[in-house]
């Protein structure tokens, strides 16, 4: 047996008042498929624009059912084949009710949603120890980073400024596009894409201005664009670019924090970059600390190894686990 989410099931944009039981799902990237139960605190709340509120008929289908219908992959691939592009690609409510869901037995409904309760469950926990030993991981990384960029006074500091070329792009926000051949670096931690390309070389790349000033650094290497407030540093020859690298991430910010008259630095101007002061030891010990930082660095923030990977593996388990759950052969008519 199917059924169609109708018109009780979900309410109008103009009504969003939600009731305890009610299932909400965000319809609007970047939150999109994104869900959640009320609870009892949260019942004549009223829903912001951006949700669909669904109000399961319980004689029917169960709440947690519904739930995990919506966290489903079938569900997922119907509201990407159903959305409407824009500048946020979102699934109407008409179409979100003309999805046909499945409806086993309510006692089958009951015996799915409590596994993938008791699943879920067991994976947050797991998911919440694995994340807790990166960040302490991270934190390790963090002070061996440090360490091992701090430096005795016999060794030469030299400004940014002389090994290194700073520059801005031209572009601005509005220019990047889907599937751009190239990538688009601007101002925040996800580049965008491009089909020209401004520079082609290895370069580091920072934010000019906004949240990710003196934090978000970006390795650039070949043909890319670059916002019009973002900053290229060029390494010269005589400084290993992995090596400056690690060294603007382990100490601009604290640069920044000792040379701001102001509480927060919310923009960057080229001198602050041309007089930040870099140790520069010799080249060879520049590489080797380079290639120790990249090994630390790629056990912290690869996807395809150490903890990163196993957060992801256990998530791509529930996902399967919950899929093979939740497919039914439809009955006929």
């Amino acid at each position: 047996m199917t059924t169609t989410i109708a018109e009780g099931n979900a309410p109008s944009r103009a009504q969003q008042i939600v009731e305890a039981g009610d299932v909400i799902f965000a319809t609007t990237r970047p939150a999109q498929m994104r869900w959640a139960v009320i609870p009892d605190q949260y019942s004549h709340q009223i829903a912001s624009t951006g949700y669909c509120v669904l109000r399961p008929d319980t004689s029917v289908m169960l709440t947690g059912f519904l739930a995990h219908m919506l966290g489903s992959d079938d569900f997922r691939r119907y509201v990407e084949a159903n959305q409407v592009e824009g500048n946020y690609p979102a699934i109407p409510d008409g179409r979100v009710r003309a999805y046909r869901l499945p409806v086993p037995p309510l006692e089958v409904q009951r015996e799915i949603a409590g596994i993938l309760d008791k699943f879920s469950q067991l994976k947050a926990e797991m998911e919440a120890q694995l994340e807790a030993e990166l960040e302490a991981r991270r934190r390790q990384y963090d002070y061996y980073r440090s360490n091992i960029l701090t430096f005795d006074d016999d060794v030469e500091r030299v400004f940014l400024g002389d090994v290194a070329t700073i520059g801005t792009g031209s572009h601005d926000t509005k220019d990047a596009v889907a599937d751009g051949e190239y990538v688009f670096y601007a101002r925040g931690r996800e580049p965008f894409r491009l089909d020209s390309f401004d520079f082609d070389e290895t370069a580091i790349i920072t934010a000019g201005d906004g949240v990710g000033v003196g934090k978000v650094f970006h390795f650039a290497s070949g043909r890319y664009a670059l916002h019009q407030r973002a900053y290229r540093i060029v390494p010269g020859e005589q400084i290993d670019a992995r090596y400056l690298y690690h060294y603007l991430v382990a100490d601009f910010t604290r640069y920044l924090e000792r040379t701001s008259v102001h509480a927060s630095v919310t923009s960057l101007r080229r001198p602050m970059f041309l007089r930040y002061p870099v140790a520069l030891p010799s080249f060879e010990e520049q590489r080797r600390i380079s290639s120790i930082l990249d090994k630390f660095d790629a056990l912290s923030t690869d996807l395809s190894i150490g903890l990163p990977a196993e957060i992801s593996a256990r998530r791509k388990q529930y996902e399967h686990f919950r899929d093979k759950l939740l497919t039914f052969e439809e009955l006929p008519a």
